[in-house]
């Protein structure tokens, strides 16, 4: 059995051990300021603004199989918008919508009543 890591990604953090983005405030954080393992791989990835659960092993097959579009795993994502969203954009998501690399395909969308969160820095 491969090893699993699971990683509560802070807001701020890039998905990725290595090359470090500069922003106007200096390099952003990276996994390796947070994880000391070696051999081991994010499996699929949250944007730097982004904070929750990240996936890591160092089981190459159980890394593609989440990752890989092909794959086709599903995933939940918690989103926490300004204002209450209309039926329109969420329809939108239901249909899939064209991003710049590409077409989504069609999500399970639903609106939540608002969860109990750790606090945030900066908050949303």
């Amino acid at each position: 059995m491969g090893r699993l890591i699971l990683f509560n990604k802070p807001y701020g953090v890039l998905s990725q051990f290595t090359d470090k983005s500069m922003t106007a405030d200096g390099p952003c954080a990276a996994l390796s300021d947070y994880i000391d393992v070696p051999g081991v791989y994010h499996a699929g990835r949250l944007e730097r603004d982004s904070e929750g659960l990240l996936i890591l092993t160092d089981d190459g097959a159980l890394q593609a199989r989440i990752s890989s579009p092909k794959h086709k795993t599903p995933k939940t994502n918690l989103a926490q918008v300004e204002d209450e969203p209309d039926d329109a954009p969420l329809a939108a998501l239901r249909r899939g919508v064209t991003l710049n690399d590409g077409p989504t395909r069609p999500a399970t969308v639903r609106r939540i009543d608002p969860p109990m969160l750790w606090d945030r820095d900066p908050p949303v």
